[in-house]
């Protein structure tokens, strides 16, 4: 449900692709999900595609979760079951909490586009430095998936009964 009584809030969310070799030209996933931000009124705060290795791209989504100007940092790619596939593993590394029920229902929407293929999927959610962020797999489809039928929603103010945006401020609490 949509509470149109509160004021809409815009974030600002970082998008990474993680990958060996596509350009901006050829991004699909990543620029699928930049206009979807966009579409929903949110701003997005950083822009990168970073080689698909983690003492690559770690040192950079931390120094994200450092920055006051990113709110989310969404990455795309790295969570399928090949070997290179070691996003979910690396993001785990720097999470203080995980949110397993992201993957769970990103899966279950997934089974309706994809069918049993969802199974192979290992996007999560994770808290770290006080941010989320999500691993989404490295395809449009995915991306789509996981924005319209979950973080659309859960990263605006005015969902309810609850929402992400809403525990921003709790987020580093001790």
């Amino acid at each position: 449900m949509i509470d149109e009584t509160i004021t809409f809030k815009k974030i600002n969310i970082a998008v990474i692709t993680l990958s060996d070799t596509r350009k901006e030209s050829d991004d699909k996933s990543g620029n699928t999900l930049k206009d979807l931000i966009l579409q929903k009124g949110h701003d997005v705060s950083h822009y990168q595609i970073i080689e698909d290795e983690p003492e690559v791209f770690i040192p950079i989504i931390q120094g994200l979760t450092n920055s006051v100007e990113n709110d989310v940092i969404i990455t795309t790619g790295g969570t399928g079951l090949t070997g290179r596939d070691i996003t979910p593993e690396a993001i785990e590394d720097i999470a203080d909490k995980h949110i397993p029920g992201f993957g769970e229902v990103f899966r279950t929407l997934s089974l309706k586009t994809v069918g049993t293929s969802a199974i192979q999927s290992r996007a999560c959610a994770v808290l770290a430095n006080g941010k989320y962020i999500f691993a989404l797999p490295g395809s449009s489809g995915g991306v789509t998936d996981a924005w319209e039928g979950i973080l659309k929603y859960q990263l605006d103010i005015n969902h309810k009964p609850c929402n992400f945006v809403e525990l921003f401020p709790r987020l580093k609490e001790k």
